[in-house]
């Protein structure tokens, strides 16, 4: 939302579908649409662009992982210089245990050389966060991938053909945001520490979506 983005699609699973919609609604309560879509199995994150292909309609992407958690001073509208993305858009994260994590190796002049998924030995600690911003060509590009090892689609795959394609940008997050890959009970907590003790020693909201709708101006 403070990246303006204004239509969203929820991918859940059948059983979280009526829960999410239970807390969200339509999305008129914070000025913007959200269109619920299922996936049935855990087939891969790249599936989504599958799922959401009527959704997006030939349109340019933001896909971001649920459990992804993000804040940084001006972020939001930092992140809003890439609506017009050309070809993909990635970001960068130093971390100290990269074989927990999508990995990418830059050369001296921060380029992308190679993309790796959680490697056990590893030259970088540049991990991917979860997000991404893709043209129009992302669900096309994503019927090209065949399921992995594990039976899914993975996105890393996707990246590699817009990289082999030399349409894949990489930019680091500022230093001072913080990141959380809350896909763990320990790392949930994690998250929730860190929103707890920054509202309770700022006394401002933390990913408040009423209050950034008001910000924008899409709600009075």
């Amino acid at each position: 939302m403070l990246a303006g983005i204004r239509e969203i699609a929820l991918i859940t699973t059948p059983s979280q579908k009526e829960k999410f919609i239970g807390l969200l609604g339509s999305g008129t309560n914070f000025g913007i649409k959200i269109t619920y879509l299922i996936q049935d199995r855990p087939l891969g994150i790249a599936e989504s662009l599958l799922i959401a292909d009527d959704f997006l309609n030939g349109n340019k992407c933001a896909l971001i992982l649920g459990d992804n958690i993000f804040h940084g001073s001006g972020l939001g509208r930092r992140l809003a210089m890439f609506n017009k993305v050309s070809g993909a858009q990635i970001f960068g994260y130093r971390v100290k245990n990269p074989e927990s994590y999508g990995i990418a190796t830059l050369d001296s002049d921060g380029n992308i050389l190679e993309l790796g998924e959680k490697p056990q030995i590893s030259k970088s600690k540049i991990a991917i966060p979860g997000i991404y911003f893709f043209d129009e060509n992302a669900s096309n590009l994503t019927t090209q991938l065949k399921p992995s090892t594990r039976g899914e689609l993975e996105i890393i795959d996707l990246l590699k053909i817009y990289h082999q394609n030399k349409a894949l940008n990489l930019e680091m997050l500022p230093r001072g945001t913080a990141w959380f890959d809350s896909g763990t009970f320990e790392d949930l907590y994690e998250a929730s520490t860190f929103v707890r003790l920054m509202q309770e020693r700022t006394g401002e909201r933390v990913g408040d979506p009423l209050e950034i709708a008001h910000i924008n101006n899409w709600i009075s």
